[in-house]
C-alpha cells in the first residue's frame, strides 16, 4: 500500500482583467477575438514545435542499408508577434510559507501603463495588432491591418503606437505576420508610485512566451519579497515546473513541480515559500504543453521604509558569455556608508552569476564605462560555484553608467542589480538588469512617457555604428541619429519628451560593426526612482530548416 502525500501549494490564481479606459481616453475600438489571440500564441509554439520535430528526426535511428536523400531546406510560415505584459504591482499579505498570497490595493499613487509600436511593412501597411487582456479580451486596437503593401522602401515605414494605455492586469501585445515576415513589435509596462511600501518604479518587457526560461536576481530574505508570476495566454494548459538555485546549491523544494497554470489565467507563487530565507534566488522554469511568461515582482522593505520595487524578467539562456548594459552606478562613497549599515547590506550594485550545471565556472568580469574598462575593487575574476548563485559586489566602482561583460567556459545565466537612495532613513529603489542579445537590425524600443529615458549601449571591442530613429505619437518614424561606439566603453543618449511637438513613443534601433548590446534606463528627477530594460530581440525573417530524408 502506498500513501499520497498532498504537498503545500504556496500559489493563488489571480484574476485577469483587461486594459481599462480612463474619462479622458476614447472607448477602444472592435479587435480581434480571443480566437485569433490564442491563434497567434499557438503559432509560435507551432515554429518551436516544428524545430524540435526536425532536431529529433535527426537524432532517430536509421535503418540498416537504407539509402539517405540530401537534405533540403523547407521553409517555417513566419509566427506573430507576441508579448505577455505582466500586471501592475500589488502589496502582498499572508506571505507565511505554506499560506496562500492574498494582494492588497496599490497605493493611491500607483500608476501602470503599457506603451508599445508596431512597424508596417515597406509601403506603409501594418499588421493587424492590439493590446488585450491575457484571457482575450480586447483593450485597444492598434492597426485593423489588412490592404496590399505598394511597392516602395524601407523609407516608407510607418508605426502603430500604443502611448501608454493603463492597465489592471496581464495583457498581451499581439501582431500578426505579413506576407511571410514576422512583424517588429514590442511593449512595455511601467509602474510608479510615489507612497506606500511600493513605491518608487518598476518597468518590464512583455515578453513572448517559452517553454524554457530563467530569472536571476530574487531574494526571500526578511523583509524581501519574491512572488513569481506565471501567465498562459494560449489556449492550451501548462504544466510547469521550477528549478530552484540559492547561495549554497540547489534547493529541493516540495510544491515547485507539476503547477497548473490554465489558458487565459496567471499564477502567482510566493517564492519564500519554496525557498526561505535565501539572499540570492534563481528560478528556471520549464513548462511542458502550452508555453508561459514569467516575471518576479521583487519589494524590498527595510524596517519601514520601502527599498524599492521592480519585475524581474528571464534573461538569456546559459551561455559561456553574458552581457547586461544600463548599470548606472551612484557615488561610491555613498554606496560605502549605506551597505554597511544592518539591513541594508543589498543596497549597492552586484553582479549575480548562477551556474546551472555540475562543474564550477572561473568567470572573467570585465566593466566598460565612458571611457573605457574600469578596475573591479575585488579583481577581475571569481570563481562561481556549480548548482548556485554568486554574487559579486560592484561598490566602489566610480558613478557612471556602465556595461559589464561576463565569460567563463562553463555556461552560467547571470543578471546585475542597480540601486539608487543612499539615505537610510529615505525611500530608495532597486532595479534588475537582465543580460541581453547583441544588437541587430530594427529593435523595436517602446520608451514610457514621463520621467528621463536614456538609451545605454555598450560595445566590447573593436567598434560599432549605432542609428536610433524615434517613433512618435502620429505614426510617424521620424529620421535615425547615429552613433559611433568605440570598442570597450559605454555611450549614454538622453531621450527628448517630443519631437516637433509629438510625443516619442519609442525608437527603432539598428547596429553594424563589432558586438554592441542595449538597453533603455529609466529614472526621474528629483526622486530616486530607477527601472533598466535589456533591449528585446530584433524580429526575424522567414526561417529555413533543413530536412533529411531517408528509407
Amino acid at each position: 500500500m502506498t500513501a499520497t502525500v498532498q504537498e503545500p501549494d504556496v500559489s493563488v490564481r489571480a484574476p485577469e482583467v483587461g486594459g481599462t479606459r480612463g474619462p479622458d481616453r476614447p472607448a477602444a475600438r472592435k479587435t480581434p477575438s480571443r480566437e485569433m489571440l490564442a491563434g497567434l500564441v499557438s503559432a509560435v509554439a507551432i515554429v518551436a514545435a516544428a524545430g524540435g520535430i526536425v532536431a529529433a528526426a535527426s537524432f532517430a535511428p536509421q535503418p540498416g542499408g537504407g539509402r539517405g536523400i540530401p537534405a533540403t531546406l523547407a521553409s517555417v510560415p513566419a509566427g506573430a508577434s507576441v508579448g505577455v505584459c505582466p500586471g501592475p504591482a500589488r502589496l502582498l499579505e499572508g506571505t507565511e510559507a505554506g499560506t496562500d498570497p492574498q494582494f492588497s490595493p496599490e497605493s493611491a499613487t500607483a500608476k501602470s501603463a503599457v506603451t508599445g509600436a508596431v512597424l508596417s511593412a515597406p509601403g506603409g501597411v501594418l499588421p493587424a495588432s492590439q493590446l488585450s487582456a491575457l484571457n482575450g479580451t480586447p483593450a485597444v486596437e492598434i492597426a485593423k491591418g489588412g490592404g496590399q503593401s505598394a511597392q516602395a522602401g524601407p523609407q516608407d515605414l510607418k508605426a502603430g503606437v500604443l502611448n501608454g494605455h493603463s492597465v489592471s492586469g496581464a495583457t498581451v501585445l499581439g501582431a500578426a505576420a505579413m506576407g511571410g515576415q514576422k512583424p517588429s513589435a514590442a511593449g512595455v509596462l511601467k509602474y510608479s508610485a510615489t507612497d506606500g511600501d511600493l513605491q518608487g518604479s518598476a518597468a518590464a518587457n512583455c515578453t513572448p512566451p517559452a517553454n524554457d526560461l530563467w530569472l536571476a536576481g530574487a531574494s526571500t530574505t526578511v523583509g524581501r519579497t519574491s512572488v513569481l508570476v506565471l501567465s498562459n495566454a494560449s489556449s492550451t494548459p501548462a504544466t510547469v515546473s521550477l528549478e530552484l538555485f540559492g547561495s549554497k546549491g540547489q534547493i529541493q523544494a516540495p510544491g515547485s513541480r507539476g503547477l497548473l497554470v490554465a489558458p487565459g489565467t496567471t499564477r502567482s507563487i510566493v517564492l519564500a515559500g519554496l525557498a526561505p530565507g535565501e539572499p540570492q534566488l534563481s528560478v528556471h522554469v520549464r513548462s511542458a504543453g502550452g508555453p508561459v511568461a514569467a516575471a518576479i515582482q521583487q519589494s524590498v522593505l527595510r524596517g519601514l521604509t520601502p527599498g524599492g520595487v521592480d519585475f524581474i524578467v528571464p534573461g538569456a539562456a546559459p551561455a559561456a558569455r553574458q552581457v547586461m548594459t544600463g548599470l548606472d552606478i551612484q557615488d561610491a562613497g555613498g554606496i560605502s556608508s549605506i551597505i554597511g549599515k544592518s539591513g541594508f547590506g543589498d543596497a549597492g550594485p552586484a553582479l549575480n552569476i548562477t551556474v546551472p550545471g555540475p562543474s564550477d565556472a572561473v568567470v572573467e568580469v570585465k566593466l566598460f564605462g565612458r571611457d573605457g574598462q574600469k578596475a573591479l575593487p575585488g579583481g577581475g575574476v571569481v570563481t562561481a560555484k556549480a548548482g548556485s548563485v554568486t554574487e559579486v559586489s560592484l561598490a566602489g566602482v566610480p558613478a557612471g553608467q556602465y556595461t559589464v561583460s561576463t565569460s567563463s567556459d562553463v555556461s552560467f545565466v547571470a543578471s546585475a542589480r542597480v540601486t539608487r537612495g543612499v539615505n537610510g532613513n529615505k525611500a530608495s529603489d532597486v532595479a534588475w538588469a537582465a543580460s541581453g542579445v547583441r544588437l541587430g537590425s530594427q529593435h523595436v524600443v517602446p520608451v514610457p512617457q514621463g520621467g528621463d529615458r536614456t538609451l545605454v549601449f555598450g560595445v566590447l571591442e573593436n567598434r560599432a555604428t549605432i542609428s536610433y530613429a524615434p517613433v512618435t505619437a502620429d505614426g510617424r518614424i521620424r529620421p535615425a541619429a547615429t552613433a559611433d561606439v568605440a570598442g570597450g566603453t559605454t555611450t549614454s543618449i538622453k531621450l527628448p519628451a517630443t519631437v516637433e511637438e509629438s510625443a516619442v513613443v519609442a525608437y527603432v534601433v539598428s547596429a553594424s560593426g563589432d558586438a554592441a548590446y542595449g538597453a533603455l534606463l529609466l529614472q526621474q528627477e528629483g526622486r530616486e526612482d530607477i527601472s533598466t530594460l535589456a533591449l528585446m530581440p530584433a524580429a526575424s525573417g522567414q526561417e529555413k530548416v533543413a530536412v533529411a530524408l531517408g528509407y
